[in-house]
C-alpha cells in the first residue's frame, strides 16, 4: 500500500512542477536559508499555498515528497516510518532532500525528523497547526529550525494574480489609478486565498465552504471536540464581530457555553488552526495586558464576507482586518510587538507596532472620507498616544492614520500625523 501512495505522490509532484506559479514575497527570505543545516519549516492555514511555496523553492533541485494528509493512511491507521523511508528512495534513489507535507498528521512527527536531520537530510516540512508545530519545535528542534509563515496573498501577489501592473516609467496614470482601487476593494471583500485570486470560483461559496472544513478538520476532528456545535457557533460568532473586542466573559453569557476554561481552549484551538487571530491591549504591566479585552481579527477578509450574516460588512472594520493581516504577513509579530492601545482619555488607537521596548510606530485605520472632523477625531487619538507611549530615548517616530485614498499630513506639539492611502501602504 505505502509503495502505491509513494508512487501516486510522485505522479503529483511532477505534475505541480510543470505548472506556472505566483512568485511569492517570502520566496528571497526562504531562498536564503534552503542550504543551511537546519530544517526549514513552512507554516500556515490550509489552502494557503504552502505546498505551492515549497514546490517552487526545491523546484530547480531533486528532492523526494510525502504527504501525509493522506485519506489512505488515515484508514490504514498506521504508518511505519522505517518503510516510508525504504519506499521513498526505493521511488527517489539517493536523494538527501525531503518536502514532507502537512507533517502534523505523523505522530511523534518531531522525534521522527530529528534522527533524519541528524543523519544529514536537508529537510522542508509543511503545516496547518500553528501551536502544535511550534510547541514541539521548540521542545525538540531548539535552534536546528527556521519557521516561513505563509499566509493567504499580500497585495502585491494579489495584484501579480491579476496580471495588474503599475507602469512606474510613465508615472501614475488616473485610469490605472482607477482600476489599482477597484482591484484594492476587490481584495478588500474577497481576501487573497490563491484560489479565489486566480480562479473564477465564487469566492463567499468557496471559503465558505473552506471555513466549516478547517473548522471541522483542524480543529474538531484533531483535537476531538465533543460539543462541535458550541465551537462552530464561537468560530461564527468571532468572525461576525471582527476587529471588536471580546472578554470570555460576554462570549460565556452570549454562547451559553460551559465554562472559562473551555472557551479559552476552545479560542485556542481556533488561533492553532490559523483561523483567528486575538490582540492584546498594550502596558508595559503583563497583568493589564492580559486582564483587558482583547481584540479578533480573522486571517482573511474573504472569510469574513463568506461567514457574515450582516448583509454587507463594515468596509472600516474589514480595512481594518486587512492592515492587520498585512502587518502579521511583514513579520509583525500579534503580542509581541503588535498590539491594540486605550489612552488614558479611552481613545482607542488601532495599532502599535514595537521594537524591542519601545514603540516604533502608531496606526489608525479610517475609510470614511477625511473631513476636518474626522482629521481631528483620529489624529487626537495618536496624538494623545504619542505622548504617553515617549520614552527616554525620544517620541514615537511614527504616527500614521491609512486613509482609503487620502494623502495629507497634520502637527502638533512636535508630532506629526501622517495620512497615507492604503494601496500606497500595501505597495511599500
Amino acid at each position: 500500500m505505502l509503495k502505491e501512495i509513494v508512487s501516486g505522490q510522485k505522479k503529483q509532484k511532477e505534475r505541480f512542477l510543470s505548472f506556472s506559479y505566483i512568485k511569492r514575497t517570502k520566496e528571497p527570505f526562504a531562498q536564503k536559508w534552503l542550504d543551511a543545516d537546519l530544517i526549514k519549516v513552512i507554516l500556515g492555514p490550509r489552502r494557503s499555498g504552502k505546498s505551492v511555496f515549497s514546490f517552487m523553492l526545491l523546484k530547480d533541485r531533486p528532492f523526494m515528497y510525502f504527504n501525509f494528509d493522506d485519506e489512505i493512511l488515515s484508514s490504514a491507521g498506521g504508518l511505519s516510518t522505517a518503510e516510508l523511508m525504504k519506499e521513498l528512495h526505493a521511488a527517489y534513489g539517493q536523494i538527501k532532500t525531503i518536502l514532507f507535507d502537512e507533517i502534523q498528521n505523523l505522530p511523534n512527527w518531531e522525534l521522527f525528523v530529528n534522527r533524519l536531520h541528524r543523519e544529514g537530510y536537508n529537510l522542508v516540512l509543511t503545516g496547518s497547526n500553528a501551536h502544535l508545530l511550534s510547541k514541539e519545535l521548540a521542545t525538540h528542534l531548539t535552534g536546528r529550525h527556521m519557521p516561513i509563515e505563509i499566509l493567504p496573498f499580500d497585495f502585491n501577489e494579489f495584484l501579480r494574480a491579476k496580471k495588474f501592473q503599475i507602469d512606474k516609467e510613465d508615472g501614475f496614470l488616473p485610469q490605472q489609478h482607477g482600476e489599482l482601487l477597484n482591484l484594492m476593494e476587490n481584495y478588500l471583500l474577497n481576501g487573497g486565498f490563491p484560489e479565489v485570486c486566480v480562479s473564477n470560483l465564487d469566492p463567499k461559496d468557496y471559503l465558505d465552504v473552506l471555513f466549516d472544513a478547517l473548522l471541522f478538520k483542524d480543529v474538531v476532528k484533531r483535537h476531538k471536540v465533543k460539543f462541535s456545535t458550541q465551537i462552530g457557533n464561537l468560530g461564527a460568532h468571532l468572525i461576525n464581530n471582527f476587529a471588536s473586542l471580546y472578554t470570555v466573559r460576554k462570549l460565556l453569557e452570549v454562547l451559553n457555553l460551559k465554562s472559562a476554561t473551555t472557551t479559552e481552549k476552545y479560542i485556542k484551538y481556533l488561533e492553532e488552526a490559523y483561523l483567528l487571530f486575538s490582540l492584546l491591549r498594550y502596558s508595559p504591566k503583563s497583568v493589564d495586558r492580559i486582564k483587558s479585552p482583547r481584540k479578533v481579527y480573522a486571517v482573511d477578509n474573504g472569510f469574513v464576507s463568506a461567514k457574515a450574516i450582516q448583509h454587507s460588512p463594515d468596509k472600516g472594520k474589514l480595512m481594518e482586518n486587512l492592515v492587520f493581516t498585512e502587518l502579521v504577513k511583514r513579520g509583525v509579530k500579534p503580542n509581541r510587538d503588535l498590539f491594540y492601545y486605550k489612552t488614558r482619555n479611552n481613545r482607542e488607537v488601532d495599532f502599535v507596532v514595537r521594537k524591542g521596548t519601545e514603540a516604533v510606530e502608531l496606526i489608525q485605520v479610517c475609510y470614511e472620507s477625511i473631513t476636518l472632523n474626522i482629521e481631528q477625531r483620529e489624529a487626537r487619538a495618536l496624538f494623545e498616544a504619542g505622548g504617553e507611549l515617549s520614552s527616554k530615548s525620544g517620541k514615537v517616530p511614527r504616527l500614521t492614520i491609512l486613509t482609503w485614498d487620502e494623502k495629507r499630513e497634520t502637527k502638533q506639539d512636535n508630532l506629526t500625523v501622517q495620512f497615507v492611502p492604503l494601496w500606497k501602504w500595501l505597495l511599500d
